[in-house]
């Protein structure tokens, strides 16, 4: 592995570059502009700064900052001028990208999407939240699971969206998907640094794979986000990690090839049974906490949001 933060590649090795972009404060479909324009020089700035980057991980909210409305007049669809910017700096660029919008959803509130766009400039992955922060995000919940795609030079990679990264069956997931390397875009403001370190290195740790996180840094005059772009080996060890600086560049080389596997001693092909009280009530429909009865926040109305009526629609085919 390079020692140089990503300035040199060896073989084998792939370079992503997590860009803590500056908080933007958004409101009107001009400042939407504004935001993406932005991203996409910073596009073009990892490539002169870092140009063995295969891949540029963008936080969540890039674009939208975290004002967390929900206006019709700033959001993104698939097919809408912000993708169409990141498609074509990314084969501007010959460049991987991921990025984050607030998508028009059909169904009711928006979607929390991130959407992967390969060299050539077309869409390589999207994926939809499954984990919107409760009471704060007001975002209808990813119905579609978590996926896995090959990124640069065929390693396997999974996107998963800031809140996402706190429940350790979502790196497992990916892990059981095959995914090598798990991305991780957040907005995160510093009281999360500490929750962040710690799951980052566990979710590299338990599932024997590469972490790529990054989150939105600066200020909107009001909120500040960290930073605190991070790699993690998959032994848990920091490989590169950021500070708050806005729109710094943090640089790293993984090699998915090191990767191994803890194997079975005492029983041949190790135990096939499902001891795991919380996935058989899972798979029941039957999922309860013991402390169930005693959660407080069960909704967005302490921020302001109504209590919601929609039932959720599973695209899953479950």
């Amino acid at each position: 592995m390079s020692g140089l933060g990503g300035l040199n590649k060896t073989t084998g090795g792939i370079v992503i570059t997590a860009v803590q972009s500056q908080l933007p404060l958004v409101h009107t479909p001009s400042d939407l502009a504004a935001a993406t324009n932005h991203i996409c020089d910073l596009v073009r700035t990892v490539k002169r700064a870092y140009p063995a980057t295969d891949l540029i991980l963008f936080p969540e909210y890039c674009i939208h900052g975290l004002s967390m409305s929900i206006d019709p007049a700033i959001m993104c669809t698939l097919d809408g001028p912000e993708i169409a910017q990141f498609k074509a700096v990314c084969k501007e660029q010959s460049v991987w990208g991921v990025f984050s919008i607030m998508e028009a959803n059909k169904l009711g509130n928006p979607w929390n999407s991130g959407v992967t766009i390969n060299d050539e400039g077309e869409v390589a992955n999207y994926y939809r939240k499954m984990h919107p922060w409760i009471p704060v995000e007001p975002w209808y919940p990813g119905n579609q699971g978590l996926s896995t795609f090959l990124g640069p030079h065929g390693v396997l990679m999974s996107l998963i969206i800031c809140h996402d990264g706190q429940f350790p069956e979502m790196a497992r997931e990916a892990a059981y998907l095959g995914s090598e390397v798990l991305l991780r875009t957040a907005g995160y403001t510093s009281p999360i640094k500490h929750s962040w370190d710690i799951t980052n290195r566990s979710n590299a740790f338990c599932n024997l794979m590469y972490t790529a996180s990054v989150a939105l840094a600066g200020t909107d005059g009001t909120l500040r986000s960290m930073g605190m772009a991070m790699f993690v080996g998959p032994e848990g060890d920091v490989l590169e990690v950021g500070d708050g600086t806005p729109d710094a560049m943090v640089a790293c080389e993984v090699r998915v090839d090191e990767l191994g596997h803890r194997g079975y001693v005492a029983v041949k092909g190790g135990a096939g049974d499902c001891p795991y009280t919380y996935m058989r009530d899972l798979v029941r429909g039957e999922y309860r906490q013991k402390e169930d009865g005693e959660v407080v926040v069960r909704n967005g109305t302490g921020c302001g949001f109504g209590a919601p009526e929609r039932e959720f629609v599973d695209e899953m085919g479950k």
